[in-house]
């Protein structure tokens, strides 16, 4: 039985720092999904199609609202991304999985995927104006995706741990993080 950490938080929450924390402190190999090198699989041109994703930016009260509009490409690729994790556990190997997850059915696909193996639902949290300063300083986020997901992500999403990133390293939160999970 394979262990699996799904990290469900907005983008620039802290998921990938919080995922290689934890990889270097657990007691066994951790493999380091991400759910943009799937983003990044997609064939050129995708970006801006409404085949692929496309970026919606309106501003509310001066502030940017980037919403994302999937299409049927997005949707396979996040489809194989859930194949691939279970894919992955079924051959052995523990994950802890960095994701955008605001559709409900998703994390199901992945709870029905992964039946079986020891799977954990972390939500990452933090206000969203320490989120959108990330975003701003990290130069390869589109300003405002953060402030569209925050209310989407974790609307009735049931976690087995809640983490906040903006009260603790990565480090602290990945020793929680082993310590929930005796990982």
């Amino acid at each position: 039985m394979s262990r699996v950490v799904l990290l469900n938080g907005v983008s620039s929450v802290g998921k990938g720092s919080l995922a290689k924390a934890l990889q270097r402190i657990a007691a066994r190999p951790m493999l380091h999904v991400q759910m943009d090198a799937f983003l990044e699989m997609m064939p050129p041109g995708s970006f801006g199609d409404l085949e692929g994703y496309v970026f919606e930016t309106r501003h509310e009260a001066g502030k940017p609202v980037t919403a994302v509009v999937g299409g049927p490409i997005l949707q396979t690729a996040m489809r194989a991304l859930r194949a691939s994790v279970a894919a992955m556990a079924n051959a052995g190997a523990d994950l802890v999985v960095d994701e955008v997850i605001w559709d409900r059915a998703d994390l199901d696909d992945y709870r029905r995927r992964l039946a079986g193996h020891d799977l954990r639902i972390v939500g990452v949290f933090a206000p969203l104006e320490v989120i959108e300063r990330r975003e701003q300083a990290r130069g390869d986020r589109v300003l405002g995706l953060a402030r569209w997901q925050y209310d989407k992500v974790h609307a009735g999403m049931a976690y087995d741990l809640e983490l906040d990133t903006s009260v603790a390293t990565p480090d602290a939160l990945a020793a929680q993080l082993k310590s929930a999970f005796d990982l």
